[in-house]
């Protein structure tokens, strides 16, 4: 309970609704000079003598349950300050503190209904307006939210915590650069504020700023040692700069201090499981779920080791979590039309459409004409540069753009939800050799120029880094000049097919046609007629094994899900050899690997 709680405790909710007799009235302020002070035995102990001579002593009720609550006790909490507001239901602060708990409990609905009671008792209760904007925040609401906290602000603008509760509402609505500077003002009205910093170091993570996030998690622990939020996010911006032991401990640190904490056990797991220990990430998944059943990122890791073991019929179902969280960029889609789940459906018209990246559009388009074959008219929406190379699935009615109109449909169903659908099984992947194919007038135009350049020797694709926006892709990508000793290996011509990301070396001999790549048609025409494709896990992997060429995937030591666990072959593409890192980071073992393979390829 701090001041403005009590100052709105004494303006609204007064003494008990009947005179108190002398001896009462001392021991109630007694015990208030205790709480006051912190003093929570005393204050307590004097509040239930009070409760001894009159048991329906409204403010002894009701301060017993801000102690309650004060050490963790919600659910006393709620039961003595509800008996308060049983005898005095005009007191706002009752009703406020009433939402306080219930707001801890994850009881928001009835958190609002206290905290709109206390505004409608006293509409300038600002701790009831903060304390409201903290609960919609909880509860999704965060447009909501930023209208009560901007309400405490313009009335009382050097409220630090104001400032705070506001910038984790910009935040969750991912409105960075303006959380950054709410979280910076409140550091300017009180520097020794342990939230603020750790609430920019988020802020700072998520624009990708990790050193400056790192420096604010220290800072947070520096002032707060036992800090377990700062500890368990500190853990995961150092997983981030693969600090992998570093990060392992900050997470059982944060255990250590919080050990009901589900969150800290989920990104424990995570940690592990990029350091390959994926039994020990399992157990604490499952430990995080047994603390949080209902919180998605346990599930959906939990997907991933499922799925990377080759144990589709849980990994699949797992994997619905994903809708969940906050990871997915276009979120679920507000269809009114049924999701389908495998059910039969012949004669009716499916939608099924892209949800993730360009890969995973590739990788999963396949199952289209199997909805096809199983009698459903199939419209597909995908990303505008996939709309013509997917033109050619066999059995679909049309491809459609993002952002296009749609045309009538009776269900639809997530690219990836389609394995659970068609009960796809490690021994069930649909794993045609060639799925997508390349238009051929524009084949054999790149089959002309590229004799020009290149009639002798072997054809070699390169790409070396992924998109900067997938959260691993500190693993998956690579400085190009890391693969310098490819060039070294005779009889090979080399093609980049890097279209972003970093530029490779001026002296490394590669020829560069990416500019001329409108879609994902072009590029594959220019890959049709190479002889291989040498590539870091990103979509033009993909697309190389869908057409069928052969593809050498240089992949991180913890692999995608998808790539399986123990194999150098993909079940997904009969084209594809993986070459795995032997430890984490260690691509220079897997370029000397793929070097001895070229030379062999080269003088086949």
């Amino acid at each position: 309970m701090n001041r403005k709680q009590r100052r709105a405790e004494k303006k609204s909710g007064g003494p008990a609704m009947r005179p108190a007799s002398p001896a009462v009235q001392a021991m109630v302020a007694a015990a208030f000079q205790h709480h006051q002070s912190g003093r929570l035995n005393e204050a307590e102990i004097l509040y239930r003598r009070v409760l001894a001579v009159d048991p329906r002593h409204a403010d002894s009720l009701h301060l017993l349950g801000v102690i309650a609550h004060q050490n963790g006790h919600y659910d006393v909490a709620v039961d003595l300050i509800g008996k308060a507001i049983a005898v005095n239901a005009n007191a706002s602060a009752f009703h406020s503190n009433l939402g306080n708990a219930l707001t801890e409990l994850g009881r928001l609905d009835e958190a609002v209904a206290c905290f709109r009671a206390a505004i409608g008792l006293t509409p300038d209760f600002l701790d009831a307006h903060r304390n409201f904007g903290h609960a919609l925040l909880k509860q999704g609401r965060p447009d909501e939210a930023e209208v009560h906290y901007r309400w405490v602000l313009d009335r009382c603008p050097d409220i630090p915590s104001a400032h705070n509760n506001l910038g984790a509402v910009l935040a969750k609505l991912q409105r960075l650069a303006e959380a950054v500077a709410c979280y910076r003002r409140a550091l300017d009205l009180e520097v020794r504020y342990p939230d603020a910093h750790n609430n920019l170091g988020a802020a700072l993570a998520k624009q990708g700023r990790l050193d400056d996030a790192v420096a604010c998690y220290r800072r947070a622990i520096e002032l707060a040692p036992d800090y377990p939020d700062a500890h368990n996010n500190l853990g995961a911006a150092l997983v981030k700069q693969g600090r992998l032991d570093d990060a392992v401990a900050c997470h059982r640190r944060a255990i250590e201090l919080k050990p009901d904490y589900p969150d800290a056990y989920s990104n424990l797991g995570g940690a592990l499981a990029t350091q390959g220990r994926l039994d020990d990430a399992v157990a604490c998944y499952r430990r995080a779920l047994e603390l949080g059943p209902q919180i998605p990122g346990p599930h959906l890791n939990l997907a991933l080791i499922l799925l990377a073991r080759g144990e589709f019929a849980a990994g699949w179902a797992e994997y619905e979590w994903r809708w969940k969280t906050l990871d997915l960029t276009n979120g679920p889609r507000p269809f009114a039309q049924p999701q389908w789940h495998g059910e039969p459906a012949a004669g009716r018209t499916l939608l099924i459409h892209a949800e993730q990246g360009f890969g995973d559009t590739i990788q999963f388009c396949r199952y289209a004409p199997l909805a096809a074959e199983r009698g459903l008219r199939v419209v597909v929406e995908v990303q505008k540069p996939l709309v013509r190379l997917l033109g050619c699935l066999p059995g679909v009615d049309r491809v459609f753009g993002h952002g296009e109109d749609l045309p009538p449909f009776d269900l639809h169903c997530p690219m990836l939800s389609l394995p659970l659908a068609m009960g796809t099984t490690l021994a069930t992947i649909p794993a045609a050799a060639c799925y997508l194919q390349a238009d051929p007038l524009q084949v054999a135009v790149w089959r002309t120029r590229l004799a020009a350049i290149s009639d002798q020797g072997s054809r070699i694709g390169l790409v070396w880094a992924g998109s900067s926006a997938m959260g691993a892709d500190w693993q998956r990508s690579l400085p190009p000049d890391r693969l310098a000793p490819l060039f070294d290996v005779p009889g090979v011509h080399f093609f980049s097919l890097q279209k972003d990301g970093p530029a490779a070396p001026t002296h490394l001999p590669l020829s560069e046609f990416m500019a001329e790549m409108d879609d994902f048609a072009d590029t594959a025409a220019l890959i049709a007629n190479l002889d291989l494709v040498i590539a870091v896990d990103t979509s033009v992997a993909h697309l190389a094994a869908a057409l069928g060429k052969p593809v050498w995937l240089l992949d991180r030591f913890a692999p995608c899900w998808r790539w399986l666990l123990g194999r150098r072959d993909s079940p997904w593409y009969p084209t594809l050899r993986l070459y795995r890192q032997p430890e984490p980071g260690d691509w220079d073992s897997v370029v000397a690997e793929i070097v001895g393979d070229l030379r062999s390829f080269a003088g086949k």
